[in-house]
């Protein structure tokens, strides 16, 4: 995996957290049941900067903030082909799959609740989805990221492969 540092201070990050990315946990000890809650976060900036969070903590707002600080550290460069993605690429994360397809001006974003926020916090307005396997919402944003994380850049590859790149 390669992954360039993003120092979080020098870009303006906007965070959400994920639709299904708030657990609650019981544990049940002697004076009753104890609760604890995990949380799910995207940052990005809308300009090909993403990342995610996983917190966990005795009560939401904890659990929320400590995903926010994991999402800033995590942060990734996305490379982006105008409003949507170079190529079509497949992410995988566990037994979940993401396949994620460029799509023409004013399609949107066609994509689930999980990786939704993915999608529009890097920057991409148009774009196709489909995922595969395991519908847990952790390993959907994982591989969405790991998926974003393989795209390449047509100009550097061309310049690794030593062609001209011709715009037809």
């Amino acid at each position: 995996m390669r992954r360039d540092f993003i120092d979080p201070r020098s870009v303006e990050l906007e965070e959400r957290t994920v639709e299904k990315g708030i657990n609650r946990c019981a544990k049940v000890m002697k004076g009753g049941r104890r609760f604890s809650f995990s949380a799910l976060v995207v940052a990005g900036n809308r300009n090909g900067v993403v990342g995610y969070g996983f917190g966990k903590a005795n009560d939401v707002p904890s659990a929320i903030d400590k995903a926010n600080k994991d999402a800033r550290k995590n942060l990734i460069r996305v490379p982006l082909s105008g409003d949507t993605i170079p190529h079509r690429i497949l992410g995988r994360f566990g037994a979940a799959k993401v396949l994620l397809m460029p799509a023409a001006p004013g399609t949107g974003v066609i994509a689930g609740s999980c990786i939704r926020p993915v999608l529009e916090l890097v920057g991409i307005k148009n774009v196709l989805t489909k995922s595969f396997g395991s519908n847990n919402a952790i390993n959907l944003v994982k591989a969405t990221i790991a998926g974003l994380e393989k795209l390449r850049d047509p100009q550097a590859v061309a310049k690794l492969r030593g062609v001209e790149l011709d715009e037809a």
